[in-house]
């Protein structure tokens, strides 16, 4: 039967050695090692988890909520998932109740804040990534002295021997540490890469050129519909027969400079309500 203590104790024993030969600079390069390994795995958590639903399923969800019950239903329907593409199409579906200046505003607010989640830590592990040879090599140089301090004070073979063993070591150990976290960092910022296209993609997609909206006002309608039809980025305003709304806005929302409810507000003392919106691409 094939004996597998024997090599796990001989490779523990290895590695004590090695941090004993090593000296602080070992324990150093550990302790980022770790430290990058955890940020990275962290962050490459975080990436898949915003990833959970692509920007086509997304757009999918959209529409056909759309077309049941208009913007406030997919608000809903996305609302369960919390990536940074849903938020953006999240803040693009509120045009109408909000003017397109306010809906870009907070879009921008939204990508400034997932932007900043996204490459929080990232910084951390290429600094560690950096250094890590660079202490590597102060150990090297470090052995090295102790290897000619020795051949010149008593001619030591020890000495020197563990002065050239100290000098390997660190310098393996900085390279391992660059070496295991290079290609984690180089994942992460593809991934990173790809939720970016997904955001500017989403922005475009959300992009609507054409809304209809189903309006209640409780009096003074003639003058409410003065007031929309005078306003910019309102196409058509006709009155309805609905159980729950009396006005039919059309808007083109890239055109909009206020809310309705906002320009209903400003030119008329009477209460309104949004019943429905639904947006067109």
């Amino acid at each position: 039967m094939f004996d597998i203590i024997t090599p796990i104790i001989s490779f523990g024993t290895d590695i004590i050695l090695m941090f004993q030969s090593g000296g602080i600079i070992v324990y150093i390069l550990t302790i980022l090692g770790f430290y990058g390994i955890f940020l990275s795995i962290e962050k490459i958590l975080y990436l898949r988890k915003s990833s959970e639903i692509t920007l086509s399923e997304l757009m999918i969800i959209v529409n056909e909520s759309m077309a049941r019950g208009g913007s406030l239903e997919a608000l809903r329907a996305i609302g369960n998932y919390k990536t940074p593409i849903s938020r953006i199409v999240s803040e693009a579906l509120k045009i109408g109740y909000r003017s397109k200046s306010e809906v870009e505003d907070n879009m921008e607010q939204v990508f400034i804040v997932e932007m900043s989640k996204m490459m929080k830590g990232l910084s951390t592990i290429k600094t560690i990534i950096e250094i890590a040879p660079l202490l590597g090599l102060i150990g090297t140089v470090i052995g090295m002295w102790y290897t000619f301090k020795a051949l010149g004070v008593t001619g030591d073979m020890t000495s020197m021997t563990n002065g050239i063993y100290t000098a390997i070591i660190t310098t393996i150990f900085g390279l391992a540490v660059a070496i295991i976290l290079v290609p984690l960092y180089t994942y992460i910022n593809s991934q990173i890469g790809k939720q970016l296209d997904n955001i500017d993609i989403a922005n475009k997609m959300s992009n609507w050129r054409y809304g209809e909206m189903k309006i209640w006002v409780e009096r003074d309608k003639e003058e409410v519909m003065e007031a929309l039809q005078d306003s910019a980025g309102i196409i058509k305003v006709k009155s309805i027969e609905d159980e729950q709304a009396n006005l039919q806005v059309d808007i083109k929302p890239n055109m909009l400079e206020k809310g309705v409810k906002t320009i209903i507000i400003e030119r008329s003392d009477t209460s309104s309500r949004i019943v429905e919106s639904k947006l067109k691409q």
